[in-house]
């Protein structure tokens, strides 16, 4: 394979682009083929540090530990974190370059973002064997395909097939398969190579002859039909896939190992970033972790967690709104542990300037961390590694705020003062070492007989779950027309289905 590429789009947003792409991608890596993810435009809040000190979206991150490479600018080269309603900070080559309404990027930024887009891809097509890359919501959002880079955009301009993921889950998969086409101009419609189904339940057998007729109505046959599998939805981009106050994703089911287990609750501020970062409590045998919006939920939490966010004066003005910065003071003032990671750091503290992110001047924080925190318009991008705990630490940092610690004791950047700790850190909790001896600093403080699991490897659960996808596509899609496909593009002669894109 030489230069092969594929773009995954999707039929609406959150139909598994990202776990589809990830598993062909771990398929293509056990074939031996060397191989790249690339997303032209991701817009989300959960995004990761690069070595080389840029920012990119979580998702590709992950793409890339599924192909086992080093995850870089190259792979998410614009990524749109919003700030609000209508506005996003624009993330180009991993750094900030400004804040912009979503009129003024739709309205003329976007396009002239195409050439940059571009030559990232043309260069990791020069060095990998092939590029697997990911839409963004829908190739048929009609009302955007002038300016579009990141679907139909990219595919005509770089000649890649196009594979469409339905997620027959959500019901009207055929429809959308259909649909999709039909609303795509000729010239888009002859890269259409075909369809992919998505979490599937119960006899396929059922679902062929519709498979048939969709074939029969398009000319485009459906390349695989992945079954509903549990536990898969990793880093996700778009959003936190559970209700507010139910269980993070699919926690581990494996029973405690002490005679307790011990219950996180993560309050859900709003502009939430970065909310993978209570993963790897989850995959802990006997954590229990939840996302909470009220105060009495607080009650019967052994930690409670106030994570990163996008807005650390709005999410403040929150916690206040529903009566959550007095319980959080009141936990920290009888003793029972609060984690603040970044913006929940933040808001801990005793200070905050912010001219920047906010713009709303000095604001008090809950005051329950001697901390000073001062918005720089300079984003700290880092991969530190420190120590806490007597155990090493690894982590990221994604944050305009400074901060001052004037006390208590040193936590990685941060500081602890009794059982209410903050840093700016994220990922740090995947430390197993380091996880496994703050888990038993929480359970001592809230009288849990909790024990940490010994063996517990977040790394190695990651690359199970990386398994787990390679094994959806080589089990249960066509993996012969899979690969003529990223080789050699799509079929000629591909029909045209009216009505096409309006004028």
């Amino acid at each position: 394979m030489n230069n092969g590429g594929l773009l995954v789009a999707g039929t609406t947003s959150d139909a598994g682009k990202s776990v589809v792409t990830a598993g062909i991608c771990r398929w293509l890596v056990r074939q031996g083929v060397k191989v790249a993810p690339f997303k032209a435009q991701n817009m989300s809040l959960n995004s990761f540090v690069t070595r080389e000190g840029a920012e990119i979206g979580r998702a590709q991150a992950m793409q890339a530990q599924a192909c086992r490479v080093e995850p870089t600018a190259l792979m998410n080269p614009v990524l749109l974190k919003p700030g609000g309603e209508q506005s996003s900070q624009v993330v180009l080559l991993g750094k900030p370059v400004g804040e912009l309404s979503a009129r003024g990027y739709h309205g003329g930024r976007q396009q002239k973002l195409l050439g940059t887009v571009l030559d990232c891809l043309a260069e990791l097509r020069g060095t990998y064997d092939a590029v697997i890359c990911e839409g963004a919501g829908s190739p048929a959002e009609i009302n955007l395909r002038r300016t579009d880079i990141v679907n139909m955009g990219i595919a005509r301009n770089a000649g890649l097939p196009v594979l469409v993921v339905g997620d027959i889950d959500r019901g009207g998969v055929f429809a959308s398969f259909f649909g999709t086409v039909a609303l795509l101009s000729p010239e888009d419609q002859a890269l259409v190579a075909g369809f992919l189904v998505n979490k599937f339940r119960g006899d396929v057998s059922l679902l062929e002859p519709g498979l048939d007729m969709l074939h029969g109505l398009t000319g485009r046959p459906t390349y695989g039909v992945l079954p509903f599998r549990h536990g898969l939805g990793i880093d996700e981009e778009d959003g936190l896939r559970v209700s507010l106050r139910g269980t993070v994703r699919e926690s581990n089911t494996a029973p405690p190992v002490g005679e307790d287990v011990l219950r996180v609750a993560v309050c859900a501020i709003p502009l939430m970033s970065n909310f993978t970062d209570v993963d790897a409590l989850a995959a802990e045998p006997g954590v229990v972790v939840r996302f909470v919006d009220r105060p009495e939920e607080l009650a019967d939490a052994d930690l409670v967690i106030v994570p990163g966010t996008r807005g650390t004066v709005r999410a403040l003005e929150w916690l206040h709104e529903r009566g959550l910065a007095d319980a959080l003071r009141r936990r920290a003032a009888d003793g029972r542990p609060v984690l603040g990671i970044c913006g929940g750091f933040q808001i801990l503290g005793e200070h905050i300037e912010d001219e920047v992110e906010s713009r709303k001047g000095a604001v008090d924080g809950l005051g329950v961390l001697p901390v000073r925190v001062r918005f720089a318009r300079e984003k700290t991008l880092t991969r530190p590694v420190g120590e806490a705990l007597g155990e090493r630490v690894e982590g990221y940092e994604i944050h305009h705020g400074v901060g001052e610690v004037t006390g208590g004791e040193p936590f990685l950047d941060g500081c602890r003062v009794g059982q209410t700790w903050g840093t700016h850190w994220h990922g740090s909790l995947e430390s197993d070492g380091f996880r496994r001896a703050f888990l038993r600093e929480v359970a001592a403080a809230a009288g849990r007989r909790f024990v940490p699991a010994p063996g517990t490897s977040f790394a190695a659960l990651r690359e199970e779950q990386l398994d787990r996808l390679g094994d959806l596509i080589e089990q249960h899609a066509d993996t012969d027309a899979l690969r003529r496909l990223i080789e050699s593009g799509a079929p000629q002669g591909l029909p045209f289905i009216p009505p096409g894109a309006p004028a």
